[in-house]
Parts: C-alpha cells; structure tokens; sequence
C-alpha cells in the first residue's frame, strides 16, 4: 500500500509541465524534482550526442536545471515545455562546444564512453557487430556540424517534431527540413567511405 508520501509524488506525475512549473514557482520543491526526474534522461541523451562525453553531458544537462530553476519565474507556457527545456540544453552545449575549441579540446570525439546497449539473447559474434555498427552510427553522428548534429539528435533521438525543433534551434521549419536531409546525407556518405563493410 502507498504511504501518503509516495501517493502525493505519484499525483504530483500526473500534472501537466506547465502545472509543475506554476507549483515550483510557489516554492514546491517537489514538483521541480518530479520535473526533474521526467526530463533528466532526455537532457542528458541530447548533451552527449552533442558533447561526445558522458562526464560533460552530465555536467551540462545539470547546468540545465540549474537555469530551469533560476529563471523559471520567466518562463511562459508559450510552447511546449519540452522544446523550452530543450532549448536551453542546446544553448548552454552550444557554448560547451564553443569554449571546448577556444581551449583546444576535440569537440567533435567519438560518442565511446557511454554504455553500449546488447540485444537480448544475441550471440557474442552478433553483439560484436552491433557494438562496431553502433560505434560507426556514433561517430558518424560526431562528424557532423554542431547545427546538423542538433536537428538530427532532437528529431531522431528525441522525436520532437519540426516545428518544436524549429523552436528550440531558433530557425524557420523549412531550414530544419534542409538542415535534417543534409545531416542525413552527411552521415549516409560518411557510413558508406568508413563503415560500408559493417552495413
């Protein structure tokens, strides 16, 4: 049986993000936390498909909530809070990015430090090539420019829809339409010159 505590979060999940967003406001500490535990994995996801590293993603996507917390009085249901959130994830790895070259750092690594995920009851021979066909996929995602890595993370990764992408990268439809197929190209002809023996 639910104690009274785990039955006031389990409420707390059923309202709306704009709902937990008002309560915050109030200083419901809980409902920033349900917040962030809804949206903690899917940030991280996208820091890293941008970063390349689990240890700055994580960093980052803390970074995140941390922005989210401060200047949620400012932040009005306009959109989806999804594409809000998302939007400040993007802007803060963007200047992640930017300040890793000014620093001489590899902003475009091979995304390998993450946990690589098996398919149940594959043979070793077969999780072999799944991990190389994974580590292709990854680096072929970490050869593409920070403005076509986005759009392709938030549609491919997140499921976002072009117009919420359009939003959180801050450009027409159209151009996230453009930038998606030149992404796709991108990564399609860098899988056939290093990969093509894996596909």
């Amino acid at each position: 049986m639910l104690n009274e505590t785990d039955e006031a979060v389990r409420r707390m999940q059923e309202l709306d993000d704009w709902e937990l967003v008002a309560r915050t406001r109030t200083g419901d500490l809980e409902a920033f936390a349900v917040l962030v535990r809804l949206y903690q994995s899917p940030v991280i996801s996208f820091c890293w498909r941008m970063l390349g590293s689990t240890q700055d993603a994580e960093d980052v996507a803390q970074e995140c909530f941390v922005r989210l917390h401060r200047h949620i009085h400012r932040l009005e249901p306009r959109a989806r809070f999804s594409t809000v959130l998302f939007g400040i994830a993007r802007n803060l790895a963007l200047n992640f990015l930017r300040d890793s070259r000014r620093r001489g750092r590899d902003s475009a690594a091979p995304l390998t430090d993450a946990d690589g995920a098996s398919e149940p009851g594959a043979l070793p021979d077969q999780q072999a090539r799944l991990k190389e066909i994974e580590s292709a996929l990854e680096q072929a995602l970490a050869a593409l420019s920070a403005d076509h890595r986005e759009v392709l993370v938030l549609r491919e990764f997140q499921g976002l829809d072009y117009e919420s992408i359009a939003e959180v990268v801050g450009c027409r439809v159209g151009t996230v339409r453009s930038r998606l197929a030149r992404a796709r190209e991108q990564m399609r002809l860098w899988l056939l010159e290093k990969g093509g023996d894996l596909l």
